[in-house]
């Protein structure tokens, strides 16, 4: 357990310290946690006003609060002040990473597959068993780990990190800075078949994927290839675990999906969109800037204007469903019908 001064974090970050008794220097803390679990060695945060009642009871060295907490946080002891906390807190994450768990310098190992065609940037880290193929070209502070296969003529960006066991297919280019976590599979096929006969004929997939600059991308999440055009992630999208984006989607930058969704192909996402956990968004469709869709929800039509979205309907035989489904849009203007129609017959 390492123990790190309080004002080294400040100096670092920022922030105002309040009600502590002496100097920053003089407080430590060993680890980052909740407010209801920490313990005199916590660094702890509030950043939502329903739960300023653990404040006064939390056991945490510091607390980071906003502005309006500064004087509850004082009287309870030692809080750093500023005007986001729970972005303070995101980058103090960040920060102790980088102390608690250093990265190794970089090294190629041994046991490393490179093709002696592919070009490899100064202090890029290759880790066991790694494949590299043809042509590929990954830029300088990349990290790849082990088991992890890239592509013939795909791109890594400077500073990206790849954990183990990802593939990065032919053609395919990953921007800066960028984090695809295990099990992630960029750049299999797009799901294309033309019916003849009964049978199905595979559309070949003749795209390739390309993502931006600082995007992450969860485990065992899957972006296809355009079967045409490039399938296109912009700078600063971010996917859970078990997302899948079908070929030639398009997702506009700083979007945000969770576990579990799913665009299918041709879909274009608007940028500064979120996607709950689960929900479906159907092919060819498109969503405006800032739109943002519930959990669960089947998006099934074209969002033209920035706002919240939700539905979840049961499911019937598709005839039943869609007369079901027309009737229920109407139902609140058939309410007020009924409502109108009451007080004209109400003596």
């Amino acid at each position: 357990m390492i123990e790190v001064e309080l004002g080294e974090l400040i100096a670092a970050l920022g922030g105002e310290l309040v009600g502590a008794p002496g100097s920053a220097s003089a407080i430590k803390f060993a680890r980052l946690g909740p407010l209801e679990s920490a313990d005199e060695k916590t660094l702890s945060f509030l950043s939502n006003p329903r739960y300023q009642s653990q404040l006064a009871s939390t056991k945490a060295a510091c607390v980071i609060v906003a502005p309006a907490m500064r004087d509850a946080a004082a009287a309870r002891g030692a809080a750093i002040v500023t005007p986001d906390p729970y972005l303070y807190f995101a980058r103090c994450t960040q920060w102790w990473a980088q102390r608690a768990r250093p990265l190794a310098a970089p090294r190629i190992h041994p046991s490393a597959l490179i093709d002696a065609s592919a070009q490899i940037g100064e202090g890029v880290d290759i880790g066991p068993l790694a494949v590299i193929e043809a042509h590929a070209r990954i830029a300088a502070g990349a990290r790849i780990g082990a088991h992890c296969v890239i592509g013939e003529r795909a791109q890594v960006g400077e500073g990206s990190r790849l954990s183990p066991r990802v593939t990065i297919g032919f053609d395919c280019v990953i921007g800066q800075r960028c984090i695809i976590h295990s099990g992630a599979v960029i750049g299999a096929d797009g799901f294309g078949f033309a019916p003849t006969e009964g049978r199905w004929e595979k559309i070949e997939q003749l795209g390739a994927v390309r993502i931006g600059n600082d995007v992450e991308i969860g485990a065992n999440s899957c972006i296809d290839r355009g079967a045409l055009d490039d399938t296109v992630l912009e700078d600063g999208v971010k996917l859970d675990n078990l997302v899948q984006i079908g070929h030639n989607v398009k997702v506009g930058a700083h979007t945000a999906m969770a576990g579990c969704a799913g665009v299918a192909g041709s879909a274009t996402i608007g940028a500064h969109c979120t996607v709950g956990g689960g929900a479906i968004i159907l092919g060819h469709l498109s969503l405006a800037d800032h739109v943002h869709v519930s959990a669960a929800t089947v998006v099934t039509r074209t969002i033209a204007k920035p706002g919240h979205y939700s539905g979840v309907f049961p499911f019937d035989d598709n005839a039943s469903w869609e007369k079901n489904a027309a009737t229920l849009r109407q139902l609140h203007a058939l309410r007020e019908r009924l409502r109108a129609l009451e007080k004209k017959i109400t003596p």
